[in-house]
């Protein structure tokens, strides 16, 4: 068993996806097969039916007990990275975002195509700085089903190629963040640049935050609420809103802002809201790509 745990350690350590199956109950008890997200395996003699379950529950990412057989049941333990979260547009909303997001976990990775904006001392919550345009960031970062895009550039020579070039790939939630009116102008943008709008699942496409929050803060937690909501990932997420509303409210004291009211009011609702919204069979993620 020495070979399972030490692959494991390796793919730990290189930051790749694999589900460990231990039987628990039944023939084979303490049997163990580990299954990467490229279809490796090593480990024990076990049907190819659990094989097969991996990459939905690596997806997933949620450690269970699955049935083999009639008799028999398997603990599948899920090893990943954290989420991550690519903010393309380093202007003072993506410090925030980066900020709330290392709180949660996430690595974050900010991109610009301006290096005069794109620097660890404007954004030094970031875990990665990009310079870069958005077809090339979207190329180097591979977004997959873990990674968000948050779009914040407000400048369609960036935002169009940027959300368009995202809405390509894997990753699970793709938003931006401006009023309805340059939400909808976008959307036109995006359609003429030959982006299927009927072929994405998207409503709203992309998701938006109104410019109507107060402060950089409420505009950040805005975004990273509708993609906490959104991910596919939902281990605690009352916990997280929480987590959430404490880091904006921190960001807001320190910024000598009042953190507002209506603010106040939002988060209190959405950790209240969240565990029954996503509950039983609600079905909450325009972006969710499922397996």
């Amino acid at each position: 068993m020495s070979a399972v745990f030490d692959r494991l350690t390796k793919a730990i350590e290189a930051e790749e996806r694999a589900v460990l199956f231990t039987v628990i109950e039944g023939d084979g008890v303490g049997s163990h097969l580990l299954v990467l997200e490229n279809g490796e395996t090593i480990g024990d003699e076990l049907p190819g039916e659990l094989a097969a379950q991996a990459p939905e529950l690596i997806r997933g990412h949620t450690n269970q007990i699955v049935p083999l057989g009639e008799d028999r049941r398997v603990f599948a333990e899920i090893f990943a990275p954290p989420p991550r979260l690519l903010v393309y547009g380093a202007v003072d909303t993506a410090e925030s975002l980066a900020r709330l997001g290392r709180q949660l976990g996430w690595k974050v990775i900010v991109a610009d195509a301006r290096a005069k904006f794109a620097t660890q001392e404007r954004i030094p919550s970031a875990n990665e700085i990009v310079v870069a345009w958005p077809d090339e960031t979207i190329e180097q970062v591979a977004p997959d089903h873990a990674t968000a895009v948050v779009v914040l550039t407000h400048d369609d020579k960036f935002d169009v190629p940027a959300l368009k070039a995202a809405l390509a790939t894997e990753a699970f939630y793709v938003g931006a963040l401006g009023s309805r009116r340059n939400q909808e102008r976008r959307r036109g943008r995006l359609l003429e640049s030959g982006v299927e709008g009927e072929e994405r699942d998207l409503d709203p496409w992309p998701h938006h935050v109104s410019c109507a929050a107060i402060g950089e803060g409420e505009a950040a937690f805005g975004q990273l609420l509708l993609l906490v909501l959104d991910q596919p990932v939902r281990p605690a997420l009352s916990q997280q809103v929480e987590q959430l509303a404490l880091g904006m409210r921190d960001m807001s004291d320190l910024a000598g802002r009042r953190y507002s009211e209506r603010t106040q009011n939002q988060v209190s609702q959405s950790a209240q809201q969240v565990d029954e919204r996503l509950g039983g069979n609600v079905e909450h993620s325009h972006r969710h790509r499922g397996s």
